[in-house]
């Protein structure tokens, strides 16, 4: 079982922080630059694309450590996938507790109609501050993943 775990809590790990990461350094960058039309064209484009697949990603991930957590056959590796996953544990809070609810007000919006009040409103900063809380969890997750599963070679 752990040999199987191990590679999903890397991967899952992986594939989640190459996502958040290419936000931090691609797509937030562009739609911060983009006017407003274009800016809630681009989330309503985008979100439906991430929405399902990276709740899927960081909740495997997240039961993978976990797992690890209990059936890691060390106490230094128990310890590193509890890390991992408390940190995946957070990742996804600020992901729904912040993040979604930016990105419902986003595609809730009318690309030819901003908010009279749109320069007050206007999330994008809020949101990449809270993607790249999230984007610095989920590589320190993963790093403890990683530390775990060298402890176990």
């Amino acid at each position: 079982m752990i040999s199987l775990l191990i590679p999903l809590s890397l991967a899952g790990g992986g594939l989640a922080a190459g996502v958040m990461l290419s936000t931090v350094i691609g797509i937030e960058p562009y739609t911060k630059a983009m006017p407003y039309d274009g800016y809630v064209r681009a989330i309503s484009f985008l979100w439906p694309r991430y929405d399902p697949l990276m709740p899927i990603v960081n909740a495997i991930t997240f039961l993978a450590n976990a797992a690890l957590a209990v059936l890691a056959p060390s106490a230094g590796a128990r310890s590193l996938y509890t890390a991992a996953a408390a940190l995946l544990a957070l990742v996804m809070a600020v992901s729904v507790v912040k993040n979604v609810p930016i990105n419902k007000y986003v595609t809730s919006l009318d690309p030819g109609d901003p908010p009279p009040d749109w320069a007050a409103r206007d999330p994008r900063t809020r949101w990449r501050t809270w993607n790249l809380i999230r984007t610095v969890l989920v590589l320190a997750a993963l790093a403890a993943a990683g530390a775990g599963a060298a402890t176990l070679m």
